[in-house]
């Protein structure tokens, strides 16, 4: 019974040291970072400013090249999907550069479909009664923006999700879902 006793004593007594050490470390820590004289000016400053202010870093939603190939020959640039209507649609838009060259992408008797391959997922855009299709068909002007949305009913396809956009020979692949 003592030899218990004194090694609950021990082991209480060891807690108390390994905080008070962590305790004692995160304090000097703490006062050490608020002491350190600066080595260079433009360092402080530098490290001063990425404190105060934090960075909303957003890549490219493709890379350079994708850009340059989407442009040069698709005629379109500014490619996103979003989830609209609580998710029940993805609406696909994208700019229109050289109406020549985006006029396969207007197509509206070209079938299109986004692709979800983590869900797996084919959706197709939908055709209302007195609406037709969910998609704008109009002969394409340089500098406008056109849309198209496929349907999500079960709402497979979520806010960062990769999709591939696929119309006729059309396709954009690993578009984010916003």
């Amino acid at each position: 019974m003592l030899k218990n006793e004194i090694s609950r004593r021990n082991f209480s007594l060891f807690i108390e040291l390994v905080l008070g050490a962590l305790l004692a470390q995160g304090v000097c820590a703490q006062s050490t970072d608020n002491q350190k004289p600066a080595s260079t000016p433009g360092k402080a400053a530098s490290a001063a400013a990425s404190k105060s202010s934090p960075t909303r870093y957003q890549p490219d939603r493709f890379a350079g090249r994708a850009r340059t190939y989407y442009a040069a020959v698709w005629g379109v640039d500014a490619l996103s999907v979003k989830a609209v209507e609580s998710g029940e649609l993805i609406r696909f838009s994208y700019e229109v550069l050289d109406p020549g060259k985006a006029k396969a992408i207007n197509d509206k008797e070209t079938e299109a479909f986004l692709v979800a391959p983590d869900a797996h997922a084919q959706l197709v855009i939908p055709t209302l009664e007195k609406v037709g299709k969910l998609r704008q068909s109009s002969s394409p002007e340089a500098g406008r923006s056109y849309w198209m949305a496929f349907s999500n009913p079960t709402r497979t396809v979520k806010k960062g999700d990769r999709v591939n956009v696929s119309i006729g020979q059309f396709h954009a692949d690993g578009l984010v879902v916003e």
